[in-house]
Order: structure tokens, then C-alpha cells, then sequence
């Protein structure tokens, strides 16, 4: 009962630590494009992090072209190109912490998506806790305040969207058949960086400052901790919890994202953003709850752990 136990309970600390990493990654972001054009940066993150990955299989095993390719492609452009393209694009214009909060409309996308192509169903206490942050998300949002960097804020929730669907077609791979982490993460980061590739070759922008000690920082972050050890424990939650459950765990992030930026940007939210917040952590408070009620007297946290 306690490997049980340990077992259930591994998906959620993954969680948590996803959403650490995840969320102080909008500062990283935000220094990154100081020094690099969006896309330039965008395709160096994906490919060195592809790279590391595939040094790490050839390690320990043989690399070997994947099953399902057409559907790894696709997971690529929609996890990588999309939604990593859209954010970093937002990022650009649009502030560390506002950025982070409107990409994380993702979970009510993934909801959306879920319940008629999953067939998972919100149920519980979850309706609470997803209306809590929805309400958390459109204080940060602020809708009736459109008219200031409008396109940095679609391009944010198109990041969302974007993500959302790679939730969808991860969660449909995994179903069909059982997949090594590593080798997945690999595989569809390097498709997803190759539209990058393309993109900077048909557009000029300005050099890289290499000679920056902020920019390595940036870079180094966003290639390990954020690109590659990121992709493969979301791959590895989505295969143990439902992903209504696993995308609505992951709103600590913007709330880390916009308190860094508070802090190490000075980018003061207003009371509008803080009420948000305050939702948003009372809703993953609920998600808590029925995760400990669920492993108490069920014994089981993911409709589908293995």
C-alpha cells in the first residue's frame, strides 16, 4: 500500500516541480528576447534541447525512427513550434507576467477539447475549481481593457490553444501505445524546431549579443531544466493523470511568472491580476483536496495510472 501510495503521488510532485520551472521560465524568456530575435531564440532552445536529448538515448540506448511519425510530426508543431512560437512572439511586446497568465487559458481549451474528442468529463469538485480559476484568469486577462497590446495578448492565449491541442494529441498517442519518454520528447522536439529553422532563414532580424552573460543563463534554462527535462515529466503526467486534472495543476505557473516578473522585473500587477491570482491558487487548492480525497479512499489519482 505505501508503493501505492508513492506511486499515485508521483504525478503530482511532478506537477509541482513542472510548474516551478515553467513558471520562473517567463523571466528567462522575457531576458532572452532582449539579446535575440523571438524566432532566433526559439530555434536554438528547441534544437539544442532536441540535441541533448538524443545524446542522452544514444547514451543508454539505440536512437530508432519512431511509430506513429505523421502524429509525433503534428504533436511537434502544435507543443513546440506553436506554442513555444506564439509565446515567445507575445513575449516580445507584451510583459513577462501578463504573457504567462493569458498562455495559461490552456486548461480551459484542454477542457474544451477533452470532454468530446477524450470522452473526460469535469465532475466534482472540479466545476468549482475550474470556475474559480477561469474567474482568476479573466481578472489577469482583463477583457475590458483590449485596446492596449492587443496582439501580444492573442498571441499569448493562441500559445494556449496551441498547447491545448498537443495535450489532446499526446493523450491520443499514449493510448494507442506505449511510448519511451526520452524518445517522444526527442522526436517531436526536433520536428517542432524545424518550421523555426525555415522561419529564420526567410527572415532577417538582429544579431545574437552571444557576448552576454544573461542571455547564457536565459539559454541554458530554457534548453535543460525548461525544454528538456520539462517536456518529458509533462509527457509523463499526461500518461498517469486525466489532462483536465494535469493542465488545471499546472496554473501555479502563471501565478510563479507573474510574481517573478513582480519581483526580479518590476512589473507591479494590479489589484486586478491579484485577485486573479488569489482565485487561481484557491482553485488548485481545490484540485489539491480532491486529489488527497481520492488517494485516501480510493487508492488511485489517475483514471488511467498504470
Amino acid at each position: 500500500m505505501k508503493t501505492l501510495r508513492m506511486a499515485n503521488w508521483r504525478p503530482v510532485l511532478a506537477l509541482v516541480v513542472l510548474s516551478a520551472i515553467w513558471g520562473y521560465n517567463w523571466i528567462m524568456m522575457k531576458v532572452a528576447v532582449k539579446y535575440a530575435a523571438p524566432f532566433d531564440f526559439a530555434a536554438i532552445r528547441t534544437l539544442l534541447g532536441a540535441l541533448s536529448l538524443f545524446i542522452l538515448i544514444a547514451v543508454y540506448k539505440k536512437i530508432q525512427r519512431p511509430d506513429y511519425i505523421g502524429q509525433i510530426a503534428l504533436l511537434g508543431l502544435l507543443q513546440t513550434t506553436g506554442f513555444f512560437g506564439f509565446s515567445m512572439w507575445a513575449l516580445q511586446a507584451g510583459g513577462a507576467g501578463k504573457t504567462a497568465a493569458l498562455v495559461y487559458t490552456m486548461p480551459f481549451w484542454v477542457v474544451v477539447f477533452a470532454w468530446p474528442l477524450l470522452k473526460e468529463r469535469v465532475h466534482g469538485i472540479q466545476w468549482p475549481a475550474v470556475l474559480l480559476a477561469f474567474v482568476g484568469l479573466m481578472f489577469i486577462l482583463e477583457p475590458w481593457q483590449m485596446h492596449s497590446n492587443v496582439s501580444s495578448k492573442l498571441l499569448a492565449v493562441m500559445a494556449g490553444i496551441s498547447w491545448a491541442l498537443s495535450v489532446i494529441v499526446a493523450k491520443t498517442l499514449r493510448q494507442k501505445t506505449r511510448l519511451d519518454l526520452l524518445s517522444l520528447t526527442a522526436w517531436q522536439m526536433l520536428f517542432g524546431a524545424l518550421p523555426f529553422l525555415v522561419i529564420v532563414a526567410l527572415t532577417p532580424s538582429q544579431p545574437i549579443h552571444w557576448q552576454s552573460s544573461e542571455f547564457i543563463v536565459a539559454l541554458f534554462y530554457n534548453v535543460i531544466p525548461a525544454n528538456a527535462v520539462a517536456w518529458v515529466l509533462w509527457l509523463y503526467i499526461l500518461g498517469r493523470l486525466p489532462a483536465g486534472v494535469a493542465s488545471l495543476g499546472l496554473l501555479g505557473a502563471p501565478v510563479i511568472g507573474v510574481l517573478s516578473a513582480w519581483i526580479q522585473l518590476d512589473e507591479q500587477p494590479g489589484i486586478a491580476e491579484l485577485l486573479g491570482m488569489a482565485c487561481i491558487a484557491l482553485g488548485l487548492l481545490l484540485l489539491s483536496v480532491q486529489g488527497w480525497i481520492r488517494l485516501k479512499f480510493h487508492g488511485e489519482l489517475a483514471v488511467d495510472a498504470k
